[in-house]
């Protein structure tokens, strides 16, 4: 829904959130409180701007069963949906939709220290566990795995994103997305946003069965829609100490506390941790448990299991995200590759004028002037002096400023509003002049 624009007025850039899962197995509570809830909670705010991605381009790094992908993709998609997603809100996307991800990854690798990425959590999980045992550092260390953050800096810095929620063993790969950006930045100027991590303290690390991190590769999670008598059986399992009935627990290192803490509000919380200090039983407990969670997510299940049985409504839903989510990815992408040298040869001879000159800079600028019919005018070049945009003509030089003013700082959102009042150049693609309005807005830190 587009916004009327009123002369002046100025409307402050949201804040971008961006949150991706890898599409390897089935969506697990812990998938649900640490990303997909919290994310879906942020995407009704009226300032925030929130994408959304399946990762399949991360999932070949660690999964070669094409079909397992496949059907991970639709449980994961399906799985957000469910959770209250609204695709009219956000942007809704599949990594693989959208080429200008592996673009950017080629562009950011040519940044990136190879020092860096040695000192990645996952490569040097991969080198220690050969170690360990003998072998080459590198045996089995694919080139894919090594370059993980690289392709994770790139889905953040397409975006233009401010903040990534995070659980804190991904923070490393938050930081090193801000070191990929800084370096191009430094090389190629200021076009890159630096995201920060954002951190949820009571479920940033949801425990497993087990008592260690929920995660498919332990082979400890609890489905988010499995069967309800299925979800009890699974509580049922977590692993507790042998403390007897009547005896006080601790509530410190439970997972089972810790899971509860995820869903239940802070009088639940405290009803709990007092159940705990007078020596509730083990299977009241998890009884509890099994109650609070199914009162969330009951609800979603039988969505859920609807979308499930119509794969192709939610194919449609992720490819009307991607074309969405290219409308920013493919100007902006084209404004990196004019950075970096990538550049139409025709330019060439314009750059070449100015050379010897005095000139501070070369920048897009809009150009205000009047006519002979009396009337003021503006246009919009580029930074090579191309006249991209022309506007009609205006009474008083103040109502051109003001339309200048609402371009220079609401960008795309604004050419949008205004779009019938102003004449793109022959010759000229929308996303030239979308990606150069770019220049000019706020969307920086």
């Amino acid at each position: 829904m587009t916004q009327d624009l009123q002369p002046g007025a100025a409307v402050a850039s949201p804040t971008r959130f961006l949150t991706g899962i890898t599409t390897t197995g089935t969506p697990h509570l812990g998938n649900y409180v640490g990303s997909i809830r919290p994310s879906v909670q942020a995407s009704f705010r009226n300032d925030v701007r929130s994408f959304y991605f399946l990762a399949d381009y991360h999932a070949l790094i660690k999964c070669d069963e094409p079909a397992r992908i496949q059907q991970s993709t639709l449980e994961i998609a399906a799985s957000w949906l469910a959770a209250g997603l609204d695709p009219e809100r956000v942007t809704f996307y599949r990594q693989s939709d959208i080429p200008e991800i592996p673009e950017l990854t080629w562009l950011l690798t040519c940044v990136t220290g190879k020092g860096v990425l040695n000192r990645a959590h996952a490569y040097k999980a991969s080198v220690d566990k050969n170690e360990a045992a003998g072998n080459d550092p590198d045996a089995d260390v694919t080139a894919g795995l090594f370059m993980y953050p690289v392709l994770m800096g790139a889905d953040i810095l397409l975006f233009k994103t401010h903040k990534v929620p995070v659980g804190r063993d991904q923070i490393q790969h938050i930081e090193m997305a801000r070191d990929m950006a800084q370096r191009y930045n430094h090389l190629y100027g200021e076009h890159l946003v630096l995201p920060d991590a954002v951190i949820e303290e009571s479920v940033a690390l949801l425990p497993g069965l087990d008592g260690r991190k929920m995660s498919k590769s332990y082979d400890n999670t609890i489905p988010l829609f499995t069967p309800r008598e299925q979800m009890r059986k699974l509580i049922a399992g977590i692993v507790t100490d042998s403390r007897a009935p009547g005896e006080p627990k601790e509530t410190e290192g439970s997972a089972l506390f810790q899971i509860y803490q995820a869903f239940a509000s802070v009088d639940e919380t405290q009803a709990l941790r007092k159940a705990y200090a007078e020596g509730i039983a083990w299977g009241d407990a998890k009884q509890l448990l099994f109650e609070r969670i199914d009162r969330e997510v009951a609800p979603m299940r039988e969505r859920y299991h609807d979308l499930i049985s119509d794969p192709e409504k939610i194919e449609a839903t992720l490819q009307a995200g991607a074309q969405k989510a290219r409308a920013e990815a493919t100007p902006f992408m084209g404004e990196l590759r004019r950075a970096v040298g990538l550049r139409n040869l025709a330019t060439k001879k314009s750059a070449a004028a100015t050379k010897g000159k005095s000139v501070k800079s070369i920048a897009p600028a809009f150009k205000q002037y009047r006519e002979k019919d009396g009337k003021f005018y503006f246009k919009l070049q580029d930074a090579d002096s191309r006249v991209l945009l022309q506007s009609h003509g205006f009474d008083s030089p103040r109502e051109a400023a003001v339309m200048i003013s609402a371009l220079q700082k609401e960008g795309v959102n604004a050419f949008a509003a205004l779009q019938n009042q102003l004449q793109i150049s022959p010759g000229i693609e929308v996303t030239e002049v979308q990606a150069t309005l770019r220049f000019f807005t706020s969307e920086t830190p």
